[in-house]
């Protein structure tokens, strides 16, 4: 994510053991029974969050969701979606009940594995679902989400475009907004999105554009993310656009859509295949079968990395905000957070190559001295940075002083140990990572492997503290005030 510059591992899962046998029996074999908001108990109901520390209620635990096929109507006129979810999941436990995350319009109906299911929301966004068989541990399983209803604009991530279009894109908690999910970075997921709208809309989403198809009055547009996926980096954005189609020299697909009034960035985005073929050297292959951006009119505060390809403001002109959405890709999107306080890992790494190293190596300009800019632009105009730690900034400060303290740090590590061990071990690290999870502190566990150095007070004062770094964490390896 970029914003406008104006204004230890925990289990992915809970797999409860020791079940009594008489239990499990009489759940099996005996009569069903429920009351319409409680799964019944015994232990098996799926945990409604994975206790991240910052959001303890995002995602829930007894199963892992392979696939979301998500067929949606939308009408411009009057707002209304019409949605249908179809999940395929494979249970970690004995489940009577479990939970989806969801705060979007009136659920119908929903069926599990083809049997009607009862269901009941609750909470700020929990879908709790009781199917009319327990399930299985390690059997695969289906649930479909019959929605409708007008879908009214959020903050968090669902935006009407000026002329009735719509858009997601928001982080950390989109996804709800317009499907039930299993909401959390540690449950990724392969996806198909088959959007109905009227003939003179168009549709873009993430991966490839398989389906484009007129009837009638209507366009039928499907996208499909083979690479596993995130939920909260899922998008749907609907306007009437114009392309851009190009193709890497290695034949990638790239395809890039305007909305109204953002012509001007096509010179832009032409310079994509360019800044991938940097990213490319500094962190390994591109990671996913196509990539591009869509350019929406809205002065959102933020642009994101909506994974393949990233969602860009009204607001975005620079060159860095595209180089910074598509160091995403390789940092958020393939290698991803396990918690919410990972962010430094995202925003850090997404920031210094935007801010740093584009500008050195394409421009020839001194890292060392966009450092001390940066520096004394912190301690100038934003010092409430120095007390929000990039290492655990907080709920709600996720996206504050990783874009700016976060890169100092990731200098101050380069010169700390030296440009051969950070550019080899960084770009070691993401590739280790590809569609994977980890923790920053893994990381810095890494880093000390790969450098043979103790770093544990430069971590902590960088990354922990909310304090200025002392002047030996400031100004290492050469560099000077």
């Amino acid at each position: 994510m970029s914003i406008a510059r104006k204004p230890d591992r925990i289990a992915a899962r809970s797999v409860r053991r020791g079940l009594p046998l008489a239990v499990a029996v009489t759940l099996l074999c005996g009569p069903f029974a429920t009351a319409a908001a409680e799964p019944p108990g015994f232990g098996i109901v799926g945990s409604p969050g994975l206790g991240d520390p910052y959001y303890p209620l995002d995602g829930n635990g007894g199963y892992h969701v392979g696939d979301y096929d998500l067929t949606l109507d939308y009408d411009p006129a009057s707002h209304a979606l019409t949605g249908r979810a179809v999940i395929s999941a494979t249970a970690t436990q004995l489940l009577a009940g479990f939970n989806l995350d969801y705060k979007g319009p009136d659920v119908r109906a929903v069926s599990v594995n083809g049997l009607p299911a009862r269901f009941d929301r609750n909470g700020e966004h929990e879908l709790t679902i009781t199917p009319a068989l327990p399930l299985l541990p390690r059997l695969p399983f289906t649930v479909t989400v019959d929605y409708s209803g007008v879908r009214t604009e959020s903050d968090e991530g669902w935006y009407y475009t000026p002329d009735g279009g719509a858009f997601v894109s928001g982080q950390p908690h989109a996804a709800p907004l317009w499907f039930p999910v299993n909401d959390t970075p540690q449950d990724k997921s392969t996806y198909s999105v088959h959007v109905t709208v009227p003939v003179e809309w168009d549709v873009v989403g993430n991966g490839i554009r398989t389906q484009d198809e007129v009837r009638g009055d209507n366009r039928t547009v499907t996208w499909r993310m083979n690479t596993p996926m995130i939920s909260y980096l899922a998008t749907i954005a609907i306007d009437k656009f114009t392309f851009l189609e190009q193709r890497r020299a290695n034949g990638t697909p790239l395809l890039s859509a305007f909305a109204p009034g953002m012509a001007d960035r096509r010179a832009l985005e032409q310079r994509l295949p360019e800044i991938l073929d940097f990213l490319e050297d500094l962190y390994g292959p591109y990671p996913f079968e196509a990539g591009g951006g869509t350019y929406m009119s809205n002065d959102i505060q933020f642009s994101l990395e909506t994974q393949s390809r990233p969602t860009y403001a009204g607001w975005a002109r620079k060159l860095g905000v595209v180089v910074h959405e598509n160091t995403h890709q390789w940092w958020g999107d393939s290698m991803s957070i396990t918690h919410w306080s990972d962010i430094c890992m995202n925003e850090c790494f997404a920031s210094y190559t935007a801010d740093f190293l584009w500008p050195e190596r394409k421009e020839g300009a001194d890292p060392d001295a966009i450092y001390r800019k940066v520096l004394a632009r912190i301690d100038e105009k934003h010092p409430e940075h120095w007390a929000i730690p990039p290492g655990n900034p907080g709920a709600g400060r996720e996206f504050t002083s990783v874009y700016t303290r976060g890169e100092l740090f990731l200098h101050a590590l380069r010169r700390t140990v030296g440009d051969d061990v950070f550019f080899a071990m960084i770009k070691e690290w993401v590739q280790g990572h590809r569609n994977g999870n980890d923790t920053l502190p893994a990381f810095e566990q890494f880093v000390e492997q790969r450098s043979g150095r103790d770093l544990g007070d430069f971590f902590d004062a960088w990354l922990m503290q909310p304090v200025r770094p002392a002047d030996r964490y400031l100004y290492p390896g050469g560099l000077s005030a």
